[in-house]
């Protein structure tokens, strides 16, 4: 972006800032917040989280380590009595980083304002555009990279617990929780910029993430979301081998956890025996989340992907074949350098042909220091949109006939909320926030604890929410 974004909501906010109430960024919630002012609690933080669910992870763990400093310490709150306030910024796609600054320019004139006392910010913005930022933005009073923790507890004169690594305040409801078992990535993708800002893959050891999962089943959690860059990496820097299946197996064994889900499985490579786990143990969910960004082989070629249409193909029959009851989430891209009409038409006869039972798709965003940079960005913003929204368009249809099927037949639903009247939760099938949900009415009849499981008996389907009622 070569920080025209930056330079843009600067002058913004030194000549009369307004927020672009335009931006619509997926990954981020809008903080709202009073601008009177108000006497600060001392030792009162506000962390406030960007980005994706990686990112969230590292909150929670920096909240856990300002707890146990004594520090009063809360996510996203909308008061305006906040000491001190900690922003998580993600950087990964144009639209994200514009939402970081607008949130970075909120909480400075906050400052200005005097309704908070100092304002740190870390995360992926910060740790790639750290040095244009603090120029840039010299109102915030410290900026820390992606894995700084022990120097934002120094700057807070707050000790770093090294028994307290990996407890956390969950931001979550308490019987879920995302399980990250690596950090960063050493795919070459040509359009990430995920390296620049991670790292490199480094796995944790399975004896530590069982014990975190024991804590964490101990506190409440029943279901474990487990996420990295990549999934499929695990293991292989300190194992020497792909060990994923090892520790999915050695997870399921923790008491307590019901189910485990995986998130961001990379295509190439994938190790299959990670599904004869998922055979053999029944709280591993017949769930998987993988990216597969494009199927046409001169797309898959130039972002560095280092697999086939044909490949690609093959590895999801496998698995469907492996687990026939399986819910595949892919990601894809739209408008990547180079992508034809054809290219295009072919990405949505694949859509149309493989039906995923999940589905989302981003434009490309032209990253700096990413390899695709060096490419032209030649898709103009609304063929991108356009394209994207066609896919989408095709993928509705597809989840909508996917749902229609389900009437009449009953799924085990673990509940998530209580909004307005009715009881909302998800099946194995589906994850937080990203995925289908299944609805039933509240009444004093039907009643469900938040945290609990029941059967649901399946009346209604829309595109992507299911209607039910209980049943013994």
């Amino acid at each position: 972006m070569n920080f025209n974004i930056v330079n843009m909501y600067v002058l913004r906010i030194k000549y009369k800032y307004k927020p672009d109430t335009n931006v619509n960024c997926i990954f981020v919630k809008l903080v709202i917040f009073s601008m009177k002012t108000k006497t600060q609690k001392k030792n009162k933080v506000n962390v406030v989280t960007l980005g994706c669910s990686k990112n969230i992870v590292d909150s929670e763990i920096l909240m856990g380590q300002l707890k146990a400093n004594n520090f009063n310490v809360e996510h996203e709150s909308e008061n305006d009595d906040h000491q001190i306030v900690i922003i998580n910024t993600c950087g990964f796609v144009e639209n994200a980083k514009q939402e970081s600054i607008d949130t970075i320019l909120r909480y400075v004139d906050a400052k200005k304002e005097g309704s908070i006392e100092k304002l740190y910010v870390a995360g992926c913005l910060s740790e790639r555009y750290k040095s244009d930022l603090e120029k840039e933005i010299p109102e915030v009073d410290a900026y820390f990279g992606t894995r700084e923790l022990p120097k934002i507890l120094k700057t807070l004169k707050a000790d770093y617990k090294k028994e307290l690594v990996g407890e956390r305040l969950l931001t979550t409801p308490v019987h879920y929780a995302y399980f990250k078992i690596s950090e960063g990535c050493d795919r070459p993708c040509s359009f990430c910029a995920i390296p620049l800002m991670r790292g490199g893959h480094i796995s944790e050891p399975i004896e530590s993430l069982v014990n975190r999962a024991k804590s964490l089943s101990a506190k409440g959690t029943r279901e474990l979301l487990l996420i990295a860059q990549d999934l499929t990496y695990y293991g292989l820097d300190i194992y020497k081998k792909r060990e994923l299946a090892t520790l999915i197996d050695k997870l399921s064994d923790v008491e307590g956890i019901d189910w485990i889900r995986l998130h961001y499985a990379f295509p190439s490579g994938f190790p299959m025996e990670v599904l004869d786990v998922m055979n053999q143990k029944s709280n591993v969910c017949n769930y998987l989340d993988m990216p597969l960004q494009h199927i046409s082989d001169n797309m898959l070629k130039s972002m560095r992907r280092g697999i086939t249409k044909q490949k690609t193909i093959d590895t999801v029959n496998q698995i469907r074949d492996k687990v026939p009851n399986i819910a595949i989430r892919t990601t894809l891209i739209s408008g990547y350098p180079g992508e034809t009409q054809q290219d295009h038409e072919e990405m949505l006869q694949w859509v149309e042909q493989s039906k995923f039972e999940r589905l989302g798709i981003f434009t490309y965003s032209h990253e700096e220091n990413t390899h695709a940079f060096n490419l032209k960005d030649d898709v103009k913003e609304k063929v991108k949109k356009d394209r994207a929204d066609a896919v989408m368009k095709l993928q509705q249809e597809i989840s909508y006939n996917l749902n229609q099927q389900k009437i009449g037949n009953t799924y085990k639903v673990l509940f998530d909320r209580k909004e307005n009247d009715y009881f909302v939760g998800r099946t194995e099938f589906d994850s937080p926030d990203v995925d289908n949900e299944v609805l039933v009415k509240a009444t004093e009849q039907n009643y469900v604890r938040i945290g609990d499981f029941a059967n649901v008996r399946i009346t209604e389907a829309s595109d992507f929410d299911l209607y039910g009622v209980f049943v013994d």
